[in-house]
């Protein structure tokens, strides 16, 4: 069995109780304490220069990928930010965690589980965010604690900024106005990016490296962009002439093999113009450009603090976004586009600085890879497994494959196992359908080999790796 066995609350009770402060004063006894950076961009899709992607400008995170380790097959455990990020913030799934929906808060279930940075806390270390970690509805709740989880900081910060206070400007081409934060819409300010809530969340991330160069810290620093609505400077939209901007080019034949339970845009790419797509799709890579620049800033400070020779630096995103692949847009989706998310993970070393990982690796790994690098050992009751074998050789021996989940209305559950060829995907345990890609020879997911006697076996095979 691949995954991890799943705890009951009473078990994690007493692996907490486990993890005295003994064993952390032990540690510190010894070498110099390693500092954490933890970086999130909120719904961002594997659309970076250092993935691939011919147009994007992100030089930034290109830059942080040339000194760590990149990972080529990371994939969220919910593709929808709640679920997500109590998932990997918790070191949890999200059948233990309970969380399915982006209205609840996982302390409900699991009142007692020691997150992330309250193991860095327990440790000695100091703790804090600035903008989004935990969850937040964008965004109406910028500016504000969201459902943050208080037990895990010893500060917080919730800048708020210019794509906030001109938010009636924003244009819409998808959803009522009560709906903004999943519809289709988009603004281009003027400015330089640095008065957009991103550029605050950075500022103030630099002014947490600076007050705590001399300490310990946890810091975990939560972009926005390119959460829609996608908002942007001018400068980066400049970036991106429009008639550059391309759209999926898909075979039509291939929706017709999918799964109807898999889909969520209905009609497909909700019916608009493709000129309409292209504007907005223009203004998700222009956010993404902005919060890359943020994620710069935040980055020269690490380096002008000399802090970058004992700070592990990683950056994620939350889960991925779905740009018009096979009609849909957004997320909620088990294609790899949604699922799949950019992760890279930079050792203080500087150890195989821009290596690249093609082992399939997920979101629930952060927290036991953060404890076993920074020498607090691996929870016993973690559900994701330590990274740190492959940080220190990206090709090492690896066998756990990811799992993604997702739900849909009446109960049904929609579950899915990637390896580095396959990606399974049954919903409402196959009574609503069943999903076969093989990404060696269909990396784009057009091709549903579910019914196919020729790979009945495999099909087989990946569905007993599935939680039943």
């Amino acid at each position: 069995m691949i995954m991890k066995p799943l705890h009951f609350v009473c078990c994690a009770a007493l692996a907490i109780a486990a993890l005295s402060s003994s064993v952390y004063a032990d540690d510190a006894a010894g070498a110099q304490k390693k500092n954490v950076l933890l970086i999130i961009s909120d719904d961002l899709t594997c659309a970076l220069g250092c993935y691939g992607h011919p147009l994007v400008k992100s030089p930034s995170i290109d830059a942080l990928a040339a000194r760590g380790v990149r990972f080529e097959h990371a994939y969220c455990q919910f593709p929808l930010c709640n679920p997500s990020r109590c998932s990997f913030m918790s070191g949890r799934r999200p059948d233990t965690t309970k969380v399915y929906d982006n209205g609840i808060n996982f302390r409900q279930n699991l009142p007692d589980v020691l997150t992330i940075p309250q193991h860095f806390m327990k440790a000695g270390y100091f703790a804090a965010r600035v903008g989004k970690i935990y969850h937040y509805g964008v965004p109406a709740q910028i500016g504000t604690n969201g459902l943050d989880d208080g037990a895990s900081w010893n500060k917080v910060v919730n800048p708020r900024g210019r794509d906030k206070d001109e938010e009636a400007d924003v244009i819409q081409f998808t959803g009522k106005k009560a709906q903004l934060g999943a519809s289709i819409s988009w603004l281009q300010t003027g400015g330089n990016g640095e008065d957009h809530t991103d550029g605050k969340i950075a500022t103030e991330t630099i002014k947490l490296l600076e007050e705590n160069k001399d300490r310990p810290f946890f810091i975990a620093c939560g972009f926005f962009r390119p959460h829609v609505p996608c908002i942007s400077s001018e400068n980066y939209f400049a970036l991106y002439p429009l008639d550059r901007i391309q759209l999926p080019v898909e075979p039509p034949e291939h929706i017709a093999g999918i799964p109807p339970v898999a889909l969520t845009t209905s009609p497909l790419n909700y019916g608009l113009e493709p000129e309409k797509l292209r504007i907005f799709t223009r203004a998700y890579f222009a956010s993404t450009s902005l919060m890359d620049a943020q994620t710069g800033r935040v980055m020269a400070a690490l380096d002008r603090l000399n802090l970058s020779k004992n700070t592990v630096v990683v950056f994620i995103a939350d889960h991925g976004w779905s740009l018009g692949n096979h009609g849909q847009w957004q997320k909620r989706l088990l294609f790899e586009e949604s699922a799949r998310v950019p992760m890279i993970i930079c050792d203080p070393s500087g150890k195989n600085a821009g290596k690249t990982s093609s082992r399939t690796v997920e979101l629930v790994d952060l927290l036991p890879t953060l404890t076993d690098m920074c020498g607090l050992g691996v929870p016993k009751d973690a559900e994701g497994f330590s990274l740190k074998p492959l940080v220190e050789n990206p090709e090492a021996a690896w066998d756990h494959a990811a799992f993604t989940q997702v739900t849909r209305q009446k109960g049904v559950m929609g579950r899915s196992v990637r390896t580095e060829r396959w990606r399974f995907s049954e919903w409402d345990h196959g009574a609503k359908g069943l999903e076969l890609y093989d990404h060696q020879n269909d990396p784009h997911e057009f091709k549903n080999l579910a019914t196919d006697p020729n790979f009945a076996k495999t099909v087989a095979e990946l569905k007993s790796m599935l939680p039943r």
